[in-house]
């Protein structure tokens, strides 16, 4: 059974991955209409994957005798100068979700809740992944600049590209 502590921060947690994926969603529309259809289809999948982060979520508090919440959402951003500041914008949303993860975690250990605190080192593990790969994507554009071409395959490569590691995905 959760505590009513836990069960609010896992609420919190629910909010924050359905945001997540409303803002990858935005981002994916912005990719499309740039005509950047690989990195809008990366960002769609990515997208799909936040909202099953959130389900596993609920089905979790509602498993454990909790009741899932879910709330309303603010509207993503839209405007975005670059392909670079769409992966910059991902990074740092990705590095909040981290440190909101951290603070369940660390209810988790204060309230001796070591069940939730194993089901949340699933997450723990997907943001160090989400981390890396949002760095590895910031990285290639910086190497790419202005160059156009180097841009057409950049997101030609995104197009394939799974919006995470395939190591990861095993325990998906």
């Amino acid at each position: 059974m959760l505590s009513k502590k836990i069960e609010a921060a896992l609420n919190g947690q629910v909010a924050i991955e359905a945001m997540s994926s409303q803002a990858y969603l935005a981002m994916a529309s912005w990719a499309e209409n740039q005509g950047l259809s690989g990195t809008a289809a990366f960002l769609y999948r990515h997208s799909d994957e936040e909202r099953l982060h959130m389900l596993k979520l609920v089905k979790f508090i509602n498993e454990r005798g909790g009741r899932a919440v879910i709330s309303a959402l603010k509207q993503p951003g839209t405007n975005y100068s670059n392909i670079t500041d769409i992966f910059k914008t991902l990074f740092e949303h990705e590095t909040k979700v981290t440190n909101e993860i951290n603070k369940v975690v660390d209810l988790c250990l204060k309230e001796k809740d070591y069940t939730t605190h194993n089901f949340m080192q699933w997450y723990v593990g997907e943001q160090i992944e989400e981390e890396a790969l949002a760095r590895t994507l910031i990285d290639k554009l910086n190497l790419i600049g202005n160059d156009k071409g180097g841009l057409y395959l950049f997101d030609r490569d995104l197009e394939g590209m799974s919006s995470a590691p395939a190591d990861q995905k095993k325990g998906a």
